[in-house]
This record gives structure tokens, C-alpha cells and sequence, in this order.
């Protein structure tokens, strides 16, 4: 089922003597939540399509903030979060087929089972029976093991020699910008792009874009320190959106045109309001962001503007692709990584990324040897 109609599941206990440490989140049940760093059980085979993974590298997303902002309801007290990850296979099941024990993966954030009617159209995010469901419905890779289902379509080789701080990338922020950014806004060569948001998956954003060749971007965001790493990341233009004239800006800065491509990257009204006000008459507005609370359509004025407003949870399609990319150089996610944790300082590393603009951070990456 999609992760609009799952129910979050309990997971048996391991036995007594098989313990770990992991990420929990917890609640009182009502609005916001905290991490905390406890011994959970260690996670066992519980299908045949199951693997064990003894994680070696994880980071924490902007979505982990939002579950801890109370943003979402399907995440329960208990839960272990994340969603991103690479390790090693510690135990498969009977039905695995593809991965053996001792090899090294990277951990799409999507399940998939590769079977049902979501997964043949490639809608893997909507997977009747996954979907993203690591860190949300069942715990996740913010831990020292986690157990993936569907092994063979949720996970992937990861390169021998490959530098795992650029790899975790590919399990969700490159992935997402390029598909549910680049693709749904249909970037073409000549574009003029604009990405309200400069954190990292707004930043993966523009590193994809560029794969189309855009006559212009435009990273709108209200850290200079962010815009400035937009820009050597090859933004044409950056806007600080601080002053409340953002929209101002960019008509000025298109002659009063409006842009092609309006990119969402954020999740918050106000960040989506600009991307309304500024999308050009035939123009493709992409909706990135995690949103939580309402936002307000403005219809009445985009009504006869020919527009087309899209929305999508990643699919992780294109991982495969995307792989190719950064293994021949021509994309270098690894510079989004400006903190390194040891796993057992995760609640550290969460501190630093939730209080980005005082610390100056983009990915933090947890590293567990």
C-alpha cells in the first residue's frame, strides 16, 4: 500500500541478547517530538525478501526535522528514524536473490517489492506493499542495523573504492531533487529555473538542473552562507528572500516575465507562495517540499495562466542513472557533506543540522566503522 493508507507496525523482538544502538523518536503524543539515542533490539529476518544491514554511513534529512516538528502523523513514538543509508549485509533471506551476505549497498529510501501495480508503472513510492516506509512505518537507518524488505528491488550495489559520503547521497536528496524537481518541472536547455530554498535537496536541485543545460537559475533562500555555496554550485543568480521582496526580485531580474521552472524546495506556504507569484504563463511549477501544514492556491490569478502545478514523492527510478553520474565525475555530491559524526554523536549531529544557518551546515553525514 502507499504510505497514505499503511498502518505503522510493530516489529518483533529480537532476542534478549541481540541489542543495538539507534535514533527513537518520542512523543508525548501530541505535536513535537525528540530524538533520543537508546538500546533498541536488533532487527531479524522476518520475510524471505528481507535483509539485515549493518549500516556504515547514514545522514539525517529535512524530513527527519519535519516527523520531529510533529509534521507527521504516520511516524509513532518508538520509532527508529531514517531513511538513508550504507552498509553491509549481515543476514538475507531465503528469497534474496540479487545480494549476498558481505556485500556492500547503498539503501534506497523507497521500498519496493517490485511486483504490484505502483512498482510495474515505476511509481516505487507508492509500492503496495513499501513504499517510504524506512523511518516512518517501520525503523529506519539511523541505527546500527536495519531491516530491509524487498531486498532486491531496495537496495543497490554500492561501487568497490567509492566514497560512501557522496554515495548516501543517491539514496534520497539526489534522487528527489531530480525527479520530483527537474523532471516534474521539465527543465528544458534554455530555461529560466528558479529554487526557493538553498538547503541540500534544493542544492541537489541545481546540480541536476544543469544536466539540461537552463539559460538561467535562480536560488532563492535567507542564508547568504547557503546562497553562496548556491552560487559556486553554479546558480546564475541568488536572491535573499529576507526583505519579504523575493517575487519582486525575480520579476525584475526576468524583465516581468516570470520564470519557466518554479522549484519548491522547502515545504512551507510562504516559500510556495513565491513560487506562484513568480511562474511565467506556460510555466511548470514543481513542488519538492515536505509540507505539513496548509497552503493557499491562488487560483484567481493563475487560473488562465496555462500552468501546470506538479506534486511526487520520490521513486528512487533514477538512482541507477544517477550513479553513473557522480561515478564519472561530472556531479560531485559530497560537497554537500560540511559536517562528519561519528553514529554514536547523532544527537550532535542533529543539533548542528537542525540549527543550520548558526552552523553553517548542509548534510551531516554519521559515519559507524
Amino acid at each position: 500500500m502507499s504510505i497514505a493508507t499503511l498502518e505503522p507496525r510493530t516489529e518483533p523482538a529480537a532476542t534478549p541478547y541481540a541489542t543495538m544502538k539507534a535514533l527513537v523518536y518520542r512523543t508525548s503524543g501530541q505535536g513535537a517530538g525528540k530524538p533520543s539515542w537508546e538500546d533498541q533490539p536488533r532487527p531479524t529476518i522476518q520475510l524471505p525478501e528481507d535483509a539485515i544491514i549493518r549500516i556504515t554511513t547514514t545522514t539525517i534529512c529535512g524530513t527527519d526535522l519535519h516527523i520531529l516538528k510533529g509534521d507527521l502523523a504516520t511516524v509513532t513514538d518508538g520509532r527508529i528514524l531514517g531513511h538513508e543509508g550504507i552498509g553491509v549485509i549481515d543476514q538475507i533471506g531465503p528469497g534474496v536473490s540479487t545480494f549476498k551476505v558481505g556485500d556492500k549497498v547503498i539503501i534506497s529510501c523507497v521500498t519496493a517489492c517490485m511486483k504490484c501495480d505502483f512498482c510495474r508503472k515505476g511509481m516505487l513510492s507508492h509500492c503496495r506493499n513499501g513504499g517510504w516506509i524506512l523511518g516512518n512505518l517501520i525503523n529506519g537507518t539511523q541505527a546500527e542495523y536495519v531491516r530491509i524488505p524487498y531486498a532486491d528491488g531496495s537496495l543497490y550495489h554500492l561501487p568497490p573504492g567509492s566514497d560512501e559520503s557522496a554515495m548516501v547521497m543517491l539514496s534520497d536528496i539526489l534522487p528527489t531533487g531530480f525527479e520530483c524537481g527537474v523532471l516534474n518541472g521539465q527543465v528544458k536547455p534554455g530555461d529560466s529555473v528558479a529554487i526557493v530554498g538553498a538547503g541540500p535537496v534544493g542544492l541537489a536541485v541545481l546540480l541536476t538542473a544543469q544536466f539540461y543545460s537552463p539559460g538561467a537559475i535562480y536560488m532563492i533562500d535567507l542564508d547568504d552562507n547557503r546562497l553562496a555555496t548556491a552560487k559556486k554550485f553554479g546558480a546564475t543568480h541568488t536572491v535573499n528572500s529576507t526583505d519579504g521582496k523575493a517575487i519582486e526580485t525575480i520579476m525584475k531580474l526576468t524583465g516581468g516575465q516570470g520564470v519557466d521552472v518554479a522549484i519548491e524546495a522547502v515545504g512551507m506556504p510562504a516559500t510556495f507562495d513565491i513560487c506562484q507569484g513568480i511562474i511565467a504563463a506556460g510555466g511548470r511549477l514543481a513542488n519538492v517540499g515536505v509540507h505539513g501544514e496548509p497552503v493557499s492556491l491562488q487560483l484567481q490569478k493563475l487560473w488562465d495562466r496555462n500552468i501546470a502545478l506538479t506534486t511526487r514523492l520520490v521513486d528512487t527510478v533514477t538512482l541507477p542513472m544517477l550513479l553513473k553520474v557522480v561515478l564519472s565525475g561530472k556531479v560531485h555530491p559530497a560537497e554537500l557533506v560540511t559536517h562528519h559524526f561519528h553514529l554514536s554523536d547523532i544527537l550532535k549531529a542533529y543539533d548542528t543540522f537542525g540549527n543550520a544557518a548558526r552552523e553553517s551546515a548542509l548534510k551531516v553525514v554519521l559515519t559507524n566503522p
